[in-house]
Order: C-alpha cells, then sequence, then structure tokens
C-alpha cells in the first residue's frame, strides 16, 4: 500500500433507503477524509461511522466563488 491509496476516500459499506452507511469501526483516516476533504466536491458526505450524511467542513468554509 502507497502513501497515495491511505488519501483516497473510501466508500460507505451500503445503501438503506437511499442513506450510506456505514458500520466499520471508524480510522482516522476515514473521519479526515469525510469531514476535511478538499479533494471532494460534494458539501454532505457518508458518515464516518452510522447512517446518513456529516459535512465536508473544508467546502463549507472555502466555497468556490
Amino acid at each position: 500500500m502507497t502513501d497515495r491509496d491511505d488519501t483516497r476516500v473510501p466508500e460507505p459499506q451500503g445503501t438503506l433507503a437511499g442513506m450510506p452507511y456505514d458500520w466499520r469501526r471508524p480510522t482516522w483516516a476515514r473521519v479526515k477524509a469525510r469531514a476535511w476533504n478538499p479533494d471532494d466536491p460534494r458539501l454532505f458526505t457518508p458518515k464516518a461511522f452510522g447512517w446518513g450524511y456529516d459535512l465536508n467542513l473544508y467546502r463549507l468554509f472555502h466555497r468556490r466563488r
């Protein structure tokens, strides 16, 4: 595994009723990739743990003009 593999955003485990879920134990890399990710254009990202969405705080604070 290379350093580049560690920075990619892991996909959620699946969806239920159109909402993503991920019941794997959260890791720091997954939390960071979902909560502060300048490479992801989405404002709402799948939760690092649980069911639903979280905010990509980078997109919230650095809006494109």
